[in-house]
């Protein structure tokens, strides 16, 4: 579900969705890490100023979990 919601967001800010892609990959500490890549362009859109963009994305995972799951949201370059 995390995975999901982060997707949704990001192909709303990005510019080339065609070059976009999340990823959940489960960690051995029983969590999941999201990845997401994007085209360099859009790399500052997903950051955001201050890096205000990402760290919403990373609350939204967390609070889509209900604290059940330990998730990280990472921009892959």
């Amino acid at each position: 579900m995390p995975r999901e919601l982060v997707a949704y967001v990001v192909q709303n800010l990005v510019a080339d969705v065609d070059a976009l892609d999340v990823r959940a990959v489960d960690e051995d500490r029983g969590g999941v890490r999201i990845e997401i890549r994007c085209a360099k362009d859009d790399a500052g859109r997903v950051i955001g100023r201050g890096g205000r963009v990402i760290n919403g994305l990373r609350t939204l995972a967390r609070a889509a979990t209900d604290g059940r799951q330990r998730v990280d949201v990472h921009l892959i370059e």
